[in-house]
């Protein structure tokens, strides 16, 4: 057991220490600019999640960008309405992480981190802050690579067995472990990650690795709602309508699992990418068909919490 689970911790921390190092170096190209584009492009719902979309796309973290809204409105430099554009955008956003590990870019994983590390020694911030990003980039892949080698053992274990590979497993199985380890984890992208080299190792059902994705859209709130403790009625409605637009998102979608499955694999026949692919339409799908409820929504949140 020791030996299939430490391969696959080693792939783990090396993804996760490769969306750090990328998310820092993104962060410091990004300087102030990123708050300043929160406050000042997000007059509207429509605009707030484009806005979001754009940032979360540039930062690569859905986490980050949805704590720094948070911060931003127990600040009162953003009202609560105009935070819950910038959550919907979010959610798209994070879709490009998972499309640009699906173009399966392993071969250049090495080289962009070795291009990396060569001019951290630079003097100049921008230099530096590209090639920490370049370094997280070839650690993420480096991550996946590994993750993926040490996933095709898993399907003979009893776990994988009975509570996901069985034809007979409940989707709720899925959603829970999708919840469960990105809350633990702080990374839905991580979870997507793993679940894609699990289907490339024909360990899961496409179902299954749906549902694990959609409860990764649930474990990411955990993030914002820890970010919202002790914070003023704003930071706690933004928190809670990001956890009621995803848990909604999730159950509406239940039902249409199988027939979101159906449509991936019309669009492509690579396992993983069909992962890629049911994420991407999920997310966009539920953020367009929540924008024109935003103002109802926020409406709901003040309800719920009082100042």
């Amino acid at each position: 057991m020791t030996s299939l689970a430490l391969p696959l911790l080693i792939g783990l921390g090396l993804f996760l220490g490769g969306m750090h190092l990328m998310r820092l170096g993104l962060f410091a190209l990004a300087g102030n600019n990123l708050h300043r584009w929160l406050v000042r492009f997000t007059k509207t719902p429509t605009r707030g999640m484009i806005t979001g979309t754009l940032v979360t796309m540039i930062v690569q973290s859905s986490s980050a960008v949805s704590v720094v809204t948070i911060g931003l409105a127990n600040a009162r430099l953003l009202s609560f309405p105009q935070t819950i554009g910038i959550i919907l955008g979010t959610n798209v956003g994070t879709t490009f992480t998972t499309q640009l590990i699906a173009l399966n870019p392993q071969k250049l994983a090495l080289p962009m981190f070795l291009i990396g590390c060569s001019v951290l020694w630079m003097r100049s911030q921008i230099i530096k802050a590209i090639g920490m990003s370049l370094c997280g980039f070839g650690c993420v892949f480096l991550g996946i690579q590994m993750m993926q080698t040490a996933a095709e053992p898993l399907q003979h274990t009893s776990f994988f067995l009975s509570s996901l590979a069985s034809p007979d497993s409940s989707y709720f199985n899925g959603i829970f472990l999708g919840a469960a380890f990105t809350a633990l984890l702080h990374s839905s992208s991580a979870v997507t990650a793993m679940t894609m080299g699990f289907m490339n190792e024909n360990i899961l059902t496409l179902g299954m690795g749906i549902a694990i994705v959609l409860g990764s859209n649930v474990g990411t709130c955990v993030t914002a709602v820890m970010a919202a403790i002790g914070g003023n009625a704003e930071a706690k409605q933004v928190a809670w309508v990001h956890v009621v637009l995803n848990v909604a998102g999730v159950l509406l979608f239940l039902p249409f699992i199988y027939p979101l499955g159906v449509t991936v694999t019309w669009l492509t026949n690579d396992p993983a990418i069909q992962i890629a692919h049911a994420q991407t339409l999920f997310n966009v799908i539920c953020s367009l068909l929540a924008l024109p409820f935003t103002h109802w929504l926020a409406r709901a949140a003040q309800y719920c919490i009082r100042k």
